[in-house]
């Protein structure tokens, strides 16, 4: 019996698998209870080409100014700042077009919000 962590990382590998075939750069998301991390990775998977996440000093202050988030890395809001993050260290590093690798978690909440935020910002996936 799978715990559910496993179910996840089994998820995520099927997925890799047809993102390796794309031969494209691709847009990992991981969410924790307090946190939201994305990565632009290489289209071989040898390097990460992009990252942000809450936990960053100048976004936690940007989030801690924000009356609706209170500081925290865990919602919404958090996910869409961080969308829109990545996206533009992405396209700074000559990235416009990505695979979205949601990682096993479900498209819904956080997840969503950052992939709407990445597209919003002109990412292409």
């Amino acid at each position: 019996m799978l715990n559910k962590k496993d179910q996840r990382t089994r998820r995520s590998r099927q997925t890799r698998v047809r993102i390796a075939r794309q031969r494209v750069a691709r847009l990992t998301v991981f969410r924790t209870n307090l946190h939201i991390y994305a990565s632009v990775i290489s289209d071989d998977g040898t390097s990460v080409l992009a990252s942000a996440s809450t936990v960053e000093a100048d976004v936690r202050k940007e989030l801690a100014g924000d009356s609706k988030v209170t500081g925290k890395g865990a919602n919404v809001a958090a996910a869409t700042l961080i969308g829109k993050r990545i996206a533009e260290k992405a396209k700074a590093a000559g990235i416009e077009k990505v695979a979205f690798d949601r990682a096993g978690f479900a498209y819904h909440g956080r997840v969503k919000a950052l992939a709407e935020a990445a597209r919003e910002a002109g990412l292409q996936f």
